[in-house]
């Protein structure tokens, strides 16, 4: 995918999420004219940002991360600093987030500055170039502003959730003489219902768009970025996949999961494009048997409901640009 169809695709797409969301509204506050539809936006629109000016607090406590400072890890901390100056962005805390699970993140707000975190279980897993590659994919986030972005376009979609959930539960409650009313507000709650949806999945869209504009990213200040990467990623696969268990073991990663570079809850599917290995000795190898993979119908459906971009399409990405 080029360059410039991928920022038309984001742009594109950013722009029939706002356009289809003024439109809800309208017809919403047009066909009940109610005050509190108002306030609950508002309510909805100040909670969300509350939660993404102070999310990083809570992100630490759940994945158990910590900064880490040049004197402790010198090698990781001098990855961050010469892809930063790289990338033409201030360099980010380093972070290590405290479980196995291979993978890596960025997130961050003006309350708590950004940050850019790797698991011990990808140190563990990868080689350093490879880790080099995940670092330039999630800088490669910060840059684009893509938290933001995303904490954005999501508010979208939650607010019509809330206001579709008060129609129909309220209307559970109304008097039998209020029953009209009542009927009226189930359809008005199912329309939010579905409008929810509706932008859930170009929500979803977006984010794997923005994923695709990341490895680029990582492709362009990393030297033989695409190799790197895309080992890094198929070995995240496939260790996660191998790590299920402990996965149950360690906790529930779904709640910021679309923060992570590969979502480890496709492990199990996107590793039906990789045959088990027995060792990572031939990296390039294992990258071969992905790419090798025909993607099916199934997998397209299963993309659709997922942040991140299918694994096969995502490598056939970055060999593009290699």
């Amino acid at each position: 995918m080029s360059i410039w169809k991928l920022q038309f695709s984001m742009l594109g797409t950013l722009a029939v999420i706002i356009g289809l969301s003024t439109l809800f509204f309208t017809l919403l506050l047009t066909l009940t004219g109610a005050f509190n539809f108002i306030t609950l936006i508002i309510f909805v629109a100040l909670f969300n940002i509350v939660q993404w000016l102070f999310a990083p607090y809570l992100i630490d406590l759940i994945y158990r991360v910590r900064r880490v400072s040049k004197s402790e890890n010198p090698k990781l901390y001098g990855m961050v600093e010469r892809l930063s100056q790289k990338s033409g962005i201030k360099m980010p805390w380093v972070m290590i987030a405290n479980i196995p699970v291979p993978n890596a993140f960025a997130y961050g707000s003006p309350v708590a500055r950004t940050r850019v975190a790797v698991t011990q279980g990808l140190l563990e897993t990868l080689e350093d170039e490879e880790v080099e590659a995940v670092i330039g994919h999630e800088l490669g986030h910060l840059k684009h502003r893509d938290v933001q972005v995303m904490m954005f376009v999501s508010l979208l979609p939650a607010i019509f959730y809330f206001i579709g959930y008060s129609m129909i539960l309220s209307s559970m409650f109304r008097r039998r003489d209020e029953r009209d009313g009542s009927a009226i507000a189930i359809v008005i709650g199912m329309a939010c219902m579905l409008a929810y949806w509706i932008l859930y999945i170009f929500t979803l869209y977006l984010s794997r768009l923005r994923e695709y504009y990341a490895d680029r990213h990582s492709a362009n200040i990393v030297e033989e970025g695409p190799r790197k990467l895309s080992e890094g990623l198929a070995k995240i696969v496939h260790s996660s996949r191998r790590m299920r268990r402990t996965r149950q073991d360690t906790g529930n990663f779904n709640s910021f999961k679309s923060l992570f570079i590969a979502d480890p809850d496709r492990a199990e599917l996107d590793t039906a494009a990789i045959t088990e290995a027995r060792t990572f000795a031939a990296d390039q190898k294992l990258v071969e048997e992905v790419l090798r993979r025909r993607v099916t119908t199934l997998d397209r459906i299963a993309e659709i409901l997922s942040s991140h971009p299918n694994i096969v399409k995502r490598l056939r990405a970055l060999q593009e640009l290699a």
